[in-house]
Parts: structure tokens; sequence; C-alpha cells
């Protein structure tokens, strides 16, 4: 049988931190190639948008759906922080069915750091090691929620070119950040545009 080509989509969504809307009415498609960029400021409701699709939090209103598996970037690495990263990762490996994992690690430039637990790896480092780990899931569709923050140009410029290949792949990525990114024929919008106005009862 022949694989479904993987797609994320988004229909008249809705989501509330608390008692308030954060945002609504949004409605997305992407399909397998596309990369989008969602911009806003902090406390806009990004980071509460990518937990939605990644279906860690139940949308106000709206649904998501989507074909193919997906990987999860945000602030938290996933990784066991008592253990060295290179032990971290190959758990995540071993789960992941990786074979061939030293690709991530020389490419982010993590090999001088395999024997350093996790726990006292800088902010930047810990950023670099969970992309490696996402890396390695191969799944088509990355949810990125602020991928940049806490890397030098250099690494920055590295992530960009990995997003560019993974949609290149026919792979999917959606990127919720304030820091601009320059990936060709990438979608953008800002998550603003979908707030409720104050007076606004959304039912």
């Amino acid at each position: 049988m022949q694989a479904l080509s993987p797609f994320l989509a988004a229909e008249n969504l809705a989501c509330r931190r608390g008692e308030r809307l954060l945002f609504r009415k949004l409605s997305f498609r992407l399909e397998a190639g596309a990369a989008c960029h969602v911009t806003g400021a902090n406390g806009a409701g990004k980071t509460t948008l990518i937990r939605a699709l990644a279906g860690l939090t139940t949308p106000y209103a709206g649904s998501v759906t989507r074909e193919g598996a997906l990987g999860l970037l945000d602030e938290r690495t996933g990784l066991d922080p008592d253990l060295p990263l290179g032990r971290a990762l190959a758990f995540w490996e071993s789960v992941d069915g990786c074979t061939s994992p030293d690709g991530a690690i020389t490419i982010l430039g993590l090999a001088p750091l395999l024997e350093v637990p996790v726990r006292f790896l800088s902010t930047g480092q810990k950023k670099r090691a969970a992309l490696a780990a996402l890396l390695n899931r191969a799944v088509p569709i990355w949810l990125l929620d602020e991928p940049l923050s806490g890397l030098d140009a250099d690494t920055i410029a590295k992530v960009v070119a990995l997003i560019q290949l993974h949609v290149g792949g026919g792979g999917i990525a959606l990127i919720a950040s304030h820091q601009p990114l320059n990936v060709p024929g990438m979608t953008s919008f800002a998550i603003e545009d979908y707030a409720p106005a104050e007076t606004e009862d959304y039912a």
C-alpha cells in the first residue's frame, strides 16, 4: 500500500489561556514540501498554537487534522538531564529506530559534548541536542517553537538549512518564531491577526 502524503491542517481553530481567548477563526492546510512561519509577540499565542497542533492541549473551538508522524521542538529537550548527552540521545535513537545518528551529531557540532551530562549544557547546546533528536526521529511533520533562540549565527544558518532540506525532501515545517527566517517558498502569518476584538464574544 502506498503511503499517504503528509499534511497538517487547522479548521476554524480557537485557543484560550485560562479565561483569555488568544486567537480564533484560524484555518490553514500545509501539504508535503510546505513551510510556514508563525510570527507574533511573546504571549500572543504562538506556543499555545504549537501545543494544540501537537495534541498536547485541547482547542477551545475548531479542529486539527494531520497525516504523518510529527516531532515537536520547544523549550524542553525531552532528554534525561542526569545522563551524558550521548546516552540521552541513544535512548531516543533506540526508541525511534534510528540506525545512523552520527550525521545529526556531526552537523550540529555535538561530538565534543557527548560525555557531558545534559543538565550542564548551555541553552544553545540543549537546543542543538534537541534538534539532533528531532532529526534522528525522521518524522515528516516538524513543529518548531522558537527553534533559533539561544543559538549563534552559525548554528542559526545550519538550522535554517536543515529546515530547507526537510521541506525540500517532502516534509512539512511549521515554525513559531519572532526571528526572521529565510526559507524559499515559505508562507507566514501573524498570530495577532486572529486575535479577538476586546468586545467579541466568540462561540
